[in-house]
């Protein structure tokens, strides 16, 4: 009668459009990472995870676009066209695969906290090599990113770890 009880209100909250942990552990700023190319920011922005962890999951929904012949790097364009590169430890292309199992292909749609590769980190440690995780934004297709969730603890797949709009 006069709208009282109706059910079709609309809301004017929006669901937060983000990427969510690539591993559990804590997430900290790029500028953190002693890689000039990733603290510079020159592969473009993003955040990083010192895993505790060793899978390494998707953060978003989407494609898979790369896969590294040295298993280190994973490249995603989720369904904004918004695209990410996943970058394990540092130095890792020198290991030329060893220490990691991919659990992806180019082409495959993924899902947020899809496994994507499988560490080994102590294999990692055994080589003296940094094992930080980095999620960079390769090409934001328009949209701006807005927060970045760093110094927290993460769960892969489920913590927001960057939002944009």
């Amino acid at each position: 009668m006069f709208g009282l009880f109706s059910k079709n209100k609309k809301s004017n909250t929006q669901a937060v459009k983000g990427f969510y942990g690539v591993v559990d552990g804590t997430s900290i700023d790029l500028s953190e990472v002693e890689d000039e190319m990733f603290s510079n920011r020159m592969l473009g922005d993003g955040i990083a995870t010192k895993p505790s962890s060793n899978i390494v999951v998707s953060p978003c929904n989407g494609e898979v676009t790369l896969v590294s012949d040295t298993k280190h790097a994973i490249g995603l364009k989720n369904e904004d066209g918004i695209e990410v590169l996943i970058h394990i430890g540092l130095d890792t292309v020198k290991l030329n695969g060893e220490g990691f199992e991919t659990l992806c292909k180019i082409g495959d749609k993924i899902k947020v906290g899809q496994p994507l590769v499988n560490v080994n980190r102590q294999f990692l440690k055994d080589k003296n090599i940094e094992d930080v995780t980095m999620m960079v934004v390769v090409e934001q297709n328009g949209y701006e990113l807005s927060n970045y969730h760093t110094n927290q603890s993460v769960e892969a797949g489920k913590s927001i770890l960057i939002e944009y709009k």
